[in-house]
């Protein structure tokens, strides 16, 4: 599992494992999770990168429409993982 990097807001590394990308619209998403082994919470990272930029810009969605929109992307890639929204 491909594990990534964020800066948090006051400084610190934040870890996270890829669990699987997609894009909707035109926008790229990542679901991820703080854990490799454990069950755990999982997250929607929406990216906010434009052209050009030297580093990626992610967000949290939360969202609660577009939330679902992705979560159901992400369940009918992900046959084998339960998503609960």
């Amino acid at each position: 599992m491909e594990k990534i990097s964020f800066a948090g807001n006051n400084g610190d590394a934040i870890e996270f494992y890829v669990i699987e990308k997609t894009t909707l619209g035109g926008v790229d998403y990542m679901l991820v999770t703080e854990s490799e082994t454990e069950d755990g919470d999982a997250y929607v990272l929406k990216d906010l990168s434009k052209s050009g930029d030297s580093e990626g810009v992610y967000e949290i969605v939360d969202d609660e429409d577009e939330l679902q929109a992705v979560g159901q992307v992400f369940g009918a890639l992900l046959e084998d993982i339960d998503i609960l929204q």
